[in-house]
């Protein structure tokens, strides 16, 4: 199937199939079957924000996406699975970098080491946000020291070349890399897919590369909104698949990375984040009742609320530069919060990181919070310091 065939298919079906009011709110009904889907029996909202130990067995990091406030707050970290770590460094000279996430055998051990080594909460696949464009046959390369690069999309013939049609088969390896971490992990640490965001992967595929304001694709999304649309459309039907399948094969939960959500207007970031998010989650919902989704949407700003409160999101990671009590009181109760240590912070280690990481976990005591950066551990990072920082958290 095309491109354009699946972008008919999505307007055809999925998107005039869920009734509006079915988006999960405060207070919503669908809300407080989901949640009690993932939670069990439990009260009102509010009434049921406990502290550990009192909410039966469920793993502690989709305790706290289910609304439990739980002390000490479950941890991972954004990337940290990488080349911070030695033994990462030592499997990555037997492939490139898509090799490793495309070999079920080094994208396992690889995902599964800062579990082992720190004992983390959670296990994060290991792969990259354009493995949805590689597998749409966008010719995806990563160049050492220069990033990701593909053949940039400007026109519909861009947009044609990408094939639908390919993403089932091409995404079988990774699928692969998740049973089998799931099946290898201990039996209180939660298995997270991911995908890009339609935004942000929309950046990539139609700037070509990295950039530091991604002119081209908010000038596409002005100039050429058909096109823009086309584009933005066929990601989101290619997310709910990718994401599906990566619950399907034993993802617990699954995030959403809007990575470059920060660069648009306050009304382009409602039509281009917001709203895609929340179509993403619908249908996710309605293939996967019960099953946590996780949003984050990077240098969101005062847009945070809007975006809490209107995804249906049931987590919602903060960058680096938001204020965690301030997100506390401005997120709605019944989203919990991921975050939000500042990554150099991890990088200088002893006291300024232990200050700092006490300050994000005391913050947010009383709310559902899974501890976890603002963004990427950095490479240079000392593996050192991220085991002082679990066990800070953990203290």
């Amino acid at each position: 199937m095309d491109a354009s065939h699946a972008v008919s298919r999505l307007h055809d079906s999925a998107r005039v199939t869920v009734p509006s009011h079915a988006v999960p709110t405060p207070g919503d009904r669908l809300y407080q079957g989901r949640r009690q889907e993932r939670t069990g029996s439990m009260g009102e909202l509010g009434a049921d924000r406990q502290e550990a130990g009192t909410s039966g067995q469920a793993k502690p990091l989709l305790r706290v996406l289910g609304g439990d406030s739980v002390w000490p707050p479950p941890m991972w970290l954004m990337r940290q699975a990488g080349r911070y770590l030695p033994e990462y460094r030592a499997l990555r000279v037997q492939s490139d970098f898509i090799g490793c996430c495309t070999t079920p055998e080094l994208a396992t051990e690889i995902t599964l080491q800062p579990v082992r080594r720190f004992g983390m909460d959670a296990a994060i696949l290991f792969s990259d946000i354009l493995m949805v464009p590689w597998a749409l046959g966008q010719g995806l390369q990563f160049v050492s020291g220069e990033g990701p690069e593909l053949p940039p999309i400007r026109d519909q013939a861009g947009f044609e070349a990408l094939d639908r049609g390919r993403l089932a088969d091409a995404i079988q390896p990774i699928l692969e890399t998740v049973r089998r971490v799931r099946a290898a992990l201990p039996p209180a640490a939660t298995m997270i897919g991911f995908a890009g965001s339609p935004f942000t992967v929309a950046c990539y595929m139609i700037e070509g590369s990295g950039s530091r304001d991604f002119a081209a694709t908010r000038t596409m999304a002005y100039a050429r909104p058909e096109l823009f649309g086309r584009i933005m459309a066929l990601l989101e039907d290619v997310t709910v698949d990718y994401l599906s399948a990566q619950i399907d094969a034993g993802a617990e939960t699954v995030m959403l990375f809007d990575s470059w959500a920060g660069i648009l207007s306050p009304m382009q970031f409602r039509h281009h984040v917001v709203g895609p998010t929340r179509r993403i989650v619908e249908a996710l919902n309605l293939r996967h009742p019960g099953t946590p989704i996780i949003g984050f949407p990077r240098l969101a700003g005062t847009l945070l609320r809007h975006y809490a409160e209107r995804t249906g999101v049931d987590g919602v990671g903060l960058d680096t530069v938001t204020d965690p009590r301030r997100a506390a009181v401005e997120v709605p109760e019944h989203v919990a919060l991921q975050g939000n240590l500042d990554p150099l912070a991890l990088v200088a280690g002893g006291a300024a990181l232990r200050e700092e990481a006490l300050g994000v976990r005391d913050a947010l005591r009383g709310r559902a919070h899974i501890f976890n950066l603002g963004h990427g551990i950095l490479p240079h990072t000392p593996p050192d310091h991220v085991a002082e920082l679990v066990a800070a958290v953990r203290g």
